[in-house]
């Protein structure tokens, strides 16, 4: 187990950094703004090029949290310069996808298609290519809000153990069960 007592983040070349509040951090870069309220637990110094991340005391919580908002304040830094992404793909007979501006339209075997409204901080873009799964892809600065987004769709029809149809992320492994033997 990683145990940090003062941790301190390096600033990429084009994000700034601005401490509201005293427990309020902005990240402006080229990809967007991101904010986020801290604990007042935590102290953060910043002195131009770094950032310091403290903690006031040894408590369990208090060691928790610390990691959490380095892992957090670090995610920052990569979402506004190089941003994130995730992809979906859907397997299955008739399975598609659709999108026009921020709403997702999905037909996934169900009586009715669903629809989405996706928040305007992710840019969502499809593709159906014949003879291959269509795919949802999800880009976006804030990787708390691209994993809730992808998370709730995924939800919507989880791959099957024993077919493997359904919504999956791109590249993850789907253990298949074996059929009824006869």
């Amino acid at each position: 187990m990683l145990r940090i007592r003062n941790f301190t983040l390096s600033i990429p070349k084009g994000v700034s950094v601005e401490l509201k509040n005293n427990n309020l951090i902005e990240v402006l870069g080229n990809l967007g703004k991101l904010q986020q309220v801290f604990s007042s637990r935590i102290k953060i110094e910043y002195n131009g090029e770094k950032l310091l991340v403290k903690r006031t005391s040894d408590n369990k919580e208090d060691r928790a949290i610390h990691g959490l908002y380095c892992s957090i304040i670090k995610n920052m830094f990569i979402g506004v310069t190089m941003g994130f992404s995730k992809e979906l793909e859907l397997v299955g007979i008739g399975y598609r996808a659709f999108h026009k501006n921020q709403r997702l339209e999905l037909n996934l075997g169900f009586s009715h298609n669903i629809i989405m409204e996706l928040p305007i901080e992710i840019k969502l873009q499809t593709q159906s290519e014949k003879g291959k799964n269509p795919l949802i892809i999800l880009k976006s600065c804030d990787k708390q809000l691209l994993g809730l987004v992808a998370a709730k769709i995924y939800s919507i029809r989880k791959p099957d153990p024993y077919k493997g149809k359904g919504v999956r992320y791109v590249g993850k492994y789907i253990r298949r069960k074996a059929g009824k033997s006869a």
